[in-house]
């Protein structure tokens, strides 16, 4: 029986998780769940997987946890410290899905035991790809991606030489805003934004594929993650979302993943890694399907893109100070304290102000070091949301 945690359970990646080991329960032993203010779905979950431990992030909310648990035999825990806790017991596979940089040390932690590692948190490899890396190599342990253009890439290269791939491109599907004339995008609302034609995701991260930022961390983390040019990696537009990725060889071969808008098949493919089994998915209809489109991202809509490519040419921690400012930036537009467009001029400013964390040595840098580069970028932002509000 394999022991299993998830970090970010009550989240979709968290849930389309649970619905893949609870189809099969006699094989998994769930070591911990871990969420955010969704006391009842958390609670829910432990119950009805018979988990060791459940986790809040939220240490005000350890009361209601415990009471939601009574009875049940699950222990329960809040807070940061306890997280971390959480990610350094035994496991032998975790599922790495908290949103944003607080997903890293966690996933860092869970790596340092020897887990396997699912990573559907790609800001760990925007801030600290490198040490990642480095720490799964020391423990034998395997880092498996689960954003779907990254399970696609990953897929595609089981078997090949590194040396012939001439490309990786990257599909993007563009997001609630990808029609939208550029004059109007002065007057996003957050609710509009939050709005995916294809995929079923949470806010923040639906916001971030409207903006673009979430396929900027993407570029980012391709580089890190397979060690690749950046020079080599490409973005197209592809509305239907059903390419989540194309691997282009020096023979002239591309090579795509196609399947549904559907994030069983990414979390699928690594829980069951390296065999293949069969998931509860959609199979296509290509006759149905009809046609695939692709289109050029545009930069002015989408400047974000051309921020995440000077982003890999500066390297050093300037993945960590990027993410930063960017979830700061969102924080701002959700809040309505800036408009749509201004989100990626938030992120320009602190990219110029930091500049000086570039360069750093990738297999020097630590944690301690990332959450400097990452407090300092909050700080910066703060001042620049501040003065464009």
């Amino acid at each position: 029986m394999r022991r299993v945690s998830i970090f970010g359970s009550t989240g979709s990646i968290g849930q389309n998780t649970i619905d893949l080991i609870a189809r099969d329960p006699g094989s998994y032993q769930v070591v911990a769940l871990t969420g955010g203010r969704n006391i009842a779905q958390l609670a829910d979950d432990a119950r009805r997987l018979n988990a060791e431990l459940a986790v809040t992030a939220h240490d005000e909310l350890l009361d209601d946890l415990r009471a939601a648990l009574a009875g049940s035999g699950v222990e329960a825990a809040a807070g940061r410290t306890a997280l971390v806790e959480a990610a350094s017991r035994p496991a032998d596979w975790v599922m790495s899905a908290i949103v944003g940089a607080a997903g890293l040390e966690p996933g860092l932690r869970a790596l340092e035991q020897g887990a396997d590692l699912a990573l559907a948190n790609k800001e760990s490899m925007v801030c600290a790809g490198g040490l990642m890396l480095r720490t799964a190599r020391a423990q034998n342990a395997r880092l498996l991606p689960v954003d779907s253009e990254h399970s696609a890439v990953f897929q595609a290269l089981i078997g090949e030489d590194l040396s012939a791939v001439e490309r990786i491109i990257i599909t993007a599907s563009g997001g609630a805003f990808r029609d939208w004339p550029l004059a109007d995008l002065e007057k996003a609302t957050p609710e509009q934004a939050a709005t995916h034609p294809n995929w079923d995701m949470g806010q923040r991260i639906t916001i971030d594929s409207a903006s673009m930022f979430n396929k900027a961390l993407e570029l980012i983390e391709t580089k890190e993650f397979f060690g690749i040019d950046p020079a080599k990696i490409e973005t197209v537009v592809h509305p239907e979302s059903m390419i989540h990725a194309l691997v282009g060889f020096n023979d002239g071969a591309l090579m795509a993943h196609v399947g549904p808008p559907d994030m069983r098949h990414a979390i699928g493919f690594a829980l069951h890694y390296p065999q293949r089994q069969k998931l509860p998915v959609e199979r296509l209809d290509l006759v149905k399907l009809g046609q695939l489109t692709f289109r050029e991202p545009c930069e002015k809509r989408w400047p974000a893109l051309r921020l995440a490519r000077e982003v890999m040419q500066a390297g050093g921690l300037m993945g960590a100070v990027f993410n930063a400012a960017k979830e700061e930036a969102l924080d701002a537009f959700i809040a309505k304290q800036i408009t749509f467009p201004r989100m990626a001029g938030v992120v320009e400013d602190v990219l110029t102000s930091l500049s000086s964390q570039a360069g750093h040595n990738t297999d020097a840098i630590t944690l301690d070091m990332v959450a400097e580069a990452d407090h300092l970028a909050r700080q910066a932002a703060a001042a620049v949301i501040a003065r464009k509000a």
